[in-house]
């Protein structure tokens, strides 16, 4: 028997697995089982410590300073792995060798063979959207997860309101796809959206799409900073006034309110989350108008 023949059988044999894994001369053999055992998953991503390298298929701009990034999948066959909502973890090194790791949640369907997408907003200070507005097309990122911030059920509440602002959009754009992909799913959902101006809007023309496609279940109000004489939305921050208008009152059971944006907004309407893993009490506007943790999820 060959040795490829015998290490094939060791393989499929349950009695010889564990030998081989934990034997200090097999690491690189380890290494090529568990890439197999992915690949059979049919998911690129399964919680696992691997970082895993995609290359870049292509990019174009979207705002002055906004990309959408489509990254190939190493199997065009496999899905990202990821469940809604959750997001990744990207990698790079700096030439000092440092690491830098920045949490993206990708934008396109979970179900979706072959590839992932991104949208990323390039900050002046920012190492790692600096980095990936940079990539060429096929050059690599490094990604690992998935890491799950809430996973969602199908009608699960009633209703949800959904807060965000600037990059915020992402996990509650996740949220709201997965929602009304699912004809299963009655969930209402209501977004309020807030960014400097018209043109800061991420994702303004899926969340068009969707709102129109979904008239009795979706509804959508953009707030901008800065508003032009034909801006037909709101004007302003999402302010506490507004808010206790619009949202059902906190003695409703069957209602979530989510909320993903940029620091001040957080400080603002419901308080920043103490760390990945504790929500913390809920502050500012939320709070004020009754509601607390057992209402409100900070992503």
């Amino acid at each position: 028997m060959s040795f490829a023949e015998l290490f094939t059988r060791r393989l499929t044999n349950p009695r010889f697995l564990f030998p081989v894994l934990a034997t200090a001369g097999s690491i690189g053999l380890a290494y090529r089982y568990s890439s197999t055992i992915q690949n059979e998953s049919g998911k690129t991503f399964t919680g696992g410590d691997e970082w895993i390298d995609l290359k870049l298929a292509k990019s174009w701009s979207t705002t002055k300073n906004t990309k959408h990034f489509v990254f190939e999948l190493p199997n065009k066959d496999d899905v990202s792995g990821l469940i809604t909502a959750s997001c990744l973890l990207t990698k790079y090194v700096t030439p000092k060798g440092n690491n830098v790791i920045r949490p993206y949640t990708p934008t396109s369907d979970i179900e979706e063979k072959g590839y992932i997408e991104l949208v990323i907003k390039k900050y002046d200070e920012g190492k790692m959207s600096s980095h990936i507005h940079s990539l060429n097309v096929n050059d690599t990122l490094s990604f690992k997860g998935p890491i799950v911030k809430w996973k969602w059920e199908p009608n699960q509440y009633n209703s949800i309101s959904l807060i965000g602002g600037g990059t915020g959009i992402t996990p509650l754009y996740q949220l709201m796809h997965e929602i009304t992909k699912n004809p299963e799913d009655k969930t209402k959902v209501n977004l309020y959206y807030g960014n400097l101006t018209e043109d800061d809007i991420l994702l303004k023309p899926e969340l068009d799409s969707i709102a129109d496609k979904h008239k009795d279940q979706v509804k959508i109000v953009y707030f901008v900073d800065k508003a032009t004489d034909s801006w037909k939305g709101e004007t302003g921050y999402i302010s506490k006034d507004y808010l206790s208008k619009v949202l059902p009152p906190p003695s409703s059971k069957d209602h979530k309110i989510f909320v993903c944006g940029p620091p001040g907004m957080y400080k603002a309407l419901s308080g920043m989350k103490n760390s990945p893993t504790d929500q913390g009490e809920v502050t500012g506007a939320l709070a004020d108008l009754g509601y607390t943790k057992e209402h409100v999820y900070k992503f």
